[in-house]
């Protein structure tokens, strides 16, 4: 327990970092709010509501069939859900409604409240265990960064799910169709990726990004990750939308893989030196962000966190 709240408190100071870094790079920080009027229909079927580069926004998938709408991502509370709702709305008639999230964090799920009463909320068995082990503990350390991010949260509750799956569900809204796959943990316990057929559109959480990948749950393993690269390579996504930052293509999983492989040779080398985990860590931190400049870097526990999971699981 009481490394569980080491890591989530880690996970915390990591977040707040990267709102800093971002804060300095934009000038004034702008509120955590899902912007509307700019949603972007990037294949027949899918629509995202970009983040605009917005600390603690995250990109949002609408995926709409002949019958059923399909939202992923929440923001942060109840008035970030309902902007999510109003921009649904210009995209969609389909009173069939389904929700889901990448993972728990509080700015793609805590917003879940405000989708209507008949919305079908869906979630994997990990991400439900998360949410029964950890409970609001990070929203209430979200709380605390600003009385905005205070009001976005009040009264915020995770949704209770409707359906709950084990490792894969589809949903069928009509002419296309939309894969659920619970990931194992990589960036948090219940991380969740959805695969939009025949659109072959990813939605890849914070599995896949354009920053440095984000450890820091307990159940994080490195090895895990390196397994959800090789399950999202096999589908050959035409383009990914990750949880925050631009969308791509499949060269985005190229370019995690890599810095894994990279990160476990090294970090393998300097233990079988004698090099403790903190003193690879600090190596890993000075060589790292050089040999991959375009993995956006969000600050040194990015790094930190990752080349510790890469210790302990070394031989």
């Amino acid at each position: 327990m009481r490394t569980s709240l080491l890591r989530l408190t880690t996970v915390c100071a990591v977040t707040i970092g990267q709102a800093a870094i971002a804060s300095a790079q934009r000038g004034p920080q702008q509120p955590p709010m899902v912007k509307e009027g700019v949603t972007e229909k990037i294949s027949d079927h899918v629509y995202v509501i970009p983040d605009g580069n917005v600390g603690l926004v995250p990109n949002v998938a609408i995926v709409v069939g002949t019958r059923g709408t399909f939202v992923v991502d929440t923001g942060l509370g109840a008035r970030n859900g309902q902007a999510i709702l109003r921009e649904v709305a210009k995209v969609s008639r389909n009173t069939e409604l389904y929700l889901a999230t990448t993972h728990v964090h509080p700015e793609h799920d805590l917003g879940a409240h405000a989708f209507p009463a008949n919305t079908r909320m869906i979630r994997s068995r990990d991400q439900e265990g998360e949410i029964a082990d950890t409970g609001l503990e990070t929203a209430k350390r979200f709380a605390s960064f600003s009385p905005v991010t205070a009001e976005l949260l009040q009264g915020a509750e995770f949704r209770k799910a409707d359906v709950l799956f084990d490792k894969e569900h589809t949903v069928d809204l009509g002419g296309v169709r939309v894969r659920l796959m619970a990931m194992g943990g990589n960036h948090t316990r219940g991380d969740t990726a959805f695969f939009v057929e025949p659109d072959d559109i990813l939605v890849s959480g914070d599995v896949v990004m354009t920053a440095l990948p984000g450890f820091g749950s307990p159940s994080s393993r490195l090895s895990t990750w390196l397994a959800s690269l090789d399950r999202f390579e096999k589908l050959k996504p035409k383009r990914i939308v990750p949880s925050h930052g631009p969308m791509g293509d499949a060269s985005m999983i190229a370019t995690y893989r890599d810095y894994f492989r990279a990160l476990q040779t090294r970090v393998a080398e300097l233990k079988k030196q004698g090099r403790s985990s903190d003193e690879a860590a600090a190596v890993l931190q000075e060589e790292m962000p050089k040999k991959y400049p375009g993995l956006a870097y969000r600050g040194a526990n990015r790094v930190t966190l990752a080349a510790q999971t890469a210790y302990t699981e070394a031989r």
